[in-house]
């Protein structure tokens, strides 16, 4: 199933960087709007991995149902394509019952393919795959993001040194196709008329945002962050490759291996997101539906909210 015009323009989307309090707003619409909302989370669809995703309490999802999140095993790689499908799917489902589908979350690729589509790219080419990841292993992840540099620097620039998965990836599609990734491999906006009414993200000041990822780190390494990543090691089948890409738990699981000392993961883990919402705030930024919405340390979850539904009806104040 896709995003058709008719059920797009249903949906309302609420954006923003990591720790910025996207739930919080989220809850507060959700009770205005008589919404669902659907997760924009790329790791929250794992079954296992609640601390270091900052899932939604069980109590959040009794008071308004959650959907997207705890649909796949650690071990399996999911698409972005296994994503849309299945957003698609719980949208209309919403819609059929008379109500609203709001999209929560921080993943741009995951927002930006609802709002425009997909680029399918070539098929896989698992030979070039297995052969990129072994140099990588050899050479380091700094060789290997140092290659998409040199053929697509505006993809290198916004995937983490960590992120072998999809830099392996934008390596081979240039490989196949010529072209870098990030040249005309996606669709442009669709018309005005297509388009959901609210695509929003919450754009928090710098200063504070770092002030609360950092906060946010210690109380998940209180919440017991560290023997979640344990257990989910004991698995087995243990966590695919994906999976152990999430920011916090490769961390995590290098310290586990012996790596790095706990006091240093840690750290690591806080300069790891923040740069992560640097890259978030770049990708939100270039999405032209999107719109920002400035908040201060000040503004409540109703306020944000207010300010959200004063987009929709065109009285932004």
């Amino acid at each position: 199933m896709e995003f058709v015009p008719s059920l797009l323009k249903q949906c309302w989307f609420l954006a923003g960087p990591t720790a910025a309090g996207k739930s919080s707003v989220a809850m507060v619409l959700a009770r205005r709007l008589n919404a669902e909302i659907i997760s924009l989370d790329s790791m929250a669809i794992y079954r296992g991995m609640d601390i270091g995703t900052a899932k939604p309490t069980i109590d959040e999802r009794q008071q308004v149902p959650h959907h997207l999140i705890d649909v796949a095993e650690p071990f399996q790689d999911f698409s972005v394509t296994d994503f849309v499908g299945l957003a698609a799917t719980a949208a209309q489902d919403i819609v059929d019952r008379g109500r609203v589908p709001l999209f929560v979350g921080g993943t741009g690729l995951y927002l930006r393919s609802i709002l425009r589509g997909m680029y399918e790219g070539p098929d896989a080419d698992w030979d070039f795959r297995n052969d990129m990841e072994r140099q990588a292993i050899e050479k380091g992840p700094q060789w290997l993001h140092d290659q998409l540099t040199a053929s697509d620097p505006v993809t290198a620039a916004r995937l983490h040194l960590g992120d072998m998965r999809r830099i392996i990836r934008a390596l081979e599609v240039f490989k196949l196709t010529g072209k870098p990734l990030s040249e005309d491999h996606h669709h442009g906006p669709r018309p005005e008329d297509e388009r959901p009414r609210v695509v929003v993200w919450l754009s928090p000041p710098r200063d504070w945002l770092r002030s609360r990822i950092n906060l946010r780190i210690d109380q998940m390494m209180d919440a017991g962050w560290l023997e979640e990543t344990q257990s989910l090691l004991n698995q087995d089948p243990p966590p695919g490759r994906t999976a152990r890409q999430a920011i916090g738990y490769r961390e995590l699981i290098n310290h586990l291996d012996g790596q790095m000392t706990l006091p240093k993961t840690v750290e690591l883990i806080k300069i790891s997101t923040r740069q992560f919402a640097k890259r978030q705030h770049t990708w939100f930024r270039n999405i032209e539906e999107c719109q920002p919405v400035p908040i201060t340390p000040s503004d409540s979850p109703d306020c944000i909210a207010d300010e959200i539904l004063s987009i929709a009806h065109g009285k932004r104040r």
